[in-house]
C-alpha cells in the first residue's frame, strides 16, 4: 500500500519538517486550520515532550538553536515584506517608440517583477494584434517586450484586463520620439 505524505500548504515542505522551516510559525497555524487531528499529533504536549526526550543537545544548544531558528524566520518574514515593498514600487512602463518617419514600436519593461510570464505575454500580444511580438534585452539590460505597431492604451487595457496582479497605477505610458539628424533638418528647411 502506498504512503500517503501531507504536505504543508505553506512552505511545501512535509509536515513533519515544517519545524525547519523559516515559516513554522504559519505552517503550524495553516495545518491547526486545515489539519486539526495531524496538528495535535505533531504539535502537542505529548509529542513535544517525546520530541524533546529523543534530542541529545544540552539546554545552552536548544535554546541556540531556537534563537538561530528565530533569527531565519525574522530574514524570512523581512525578505517577503522588502519583496512586497519593491513590487508596490515598481513600475509597468509602455513605451511608444518610433523608429522612422511614420513608422512606431511599443515596448513594455517591468511587467516580471509582478509574476507576469513575459514570454506568453509576447506572444499574446503578438496574436491579439497580429503583428510581431518578441522578448529583447534593453540598454539597462533587463527584458522587455517588443510590439511593432502603436499599441500602448491596447496593451495597458489588455494589461488591465489579464494580470490582476498590476496595478492599474503602477502602469505608465511614455512617449519616446527620436530627434531629427541635423543635417536631415536643414537638408529639409526650405532655402531663402
Amino acid at each position: 500500500m502506498p504512503l500517503s505524505v501531507l504536505y504543508c500548504g505553506i512552505c511545501s515542505l512535509p509536515c513533519e519538517y515544517c519545524e525547519f522551516s523559516a515559516s513554522r510559525k504559519k505552517c503550524e497555524q495553516w495545518l491547526r486550520e486545515n489539519h486539526s487531528a495531524e496538528h495535535a499529533r505533531l504539535y502537542s504536549d505529548q509529542a513535544l515532550e517525546e520530541k524533546m526526550a529523543m534530542t541529545t543537545l544540552s539546554e545552552d544548544k536548544v535554546a541556540k538553536e531556537a534563537a538561530k531558528m528565530e533569527k531565519a524566520m525574522s530574514k524570512e518574514e523581512a525578505r517577503i515584506e522588502r519583496e512586497l515593498e519593491k513590487k508596490l514600487a515598481s513600475k509597468v512602463v509602455i513605451k511608444r517608440v518610433e523608429r522612422n518617419k511614420r513608422k512606431r514600436i511599443t515596448t513594455v519593461t517591468g511587467l516580471e517583477v509582478f509574476g507576469v510570464d513575459i514570454k506568453k505575454t509576447a506572444k499574446f500580444f503578438a496574436n491579439h494584434f497580429a503583428c510581431g511580438g518578441s522578448i529583447a534585452k534593453n540598454p539597462q539590460g533587463q527584458d522587455e517586450i517588443v510590439v511593432q505597431g502603436d499599441f500602448a492604451n491596447e496593451i495597458m487595457q489588455l494589461i488591465q484586463k489579464n494580470h490582476s496582479s498590476v496595478p492599474s497605477e503602477n502602469i505608465e505610458i511614455v512617449d519616446e520620439v527620436k530627434k531629427p539628424k541635423k543635417g536631415a533638418a536643414e537638408a529639409g528647411a526650405p532655402a531663402s
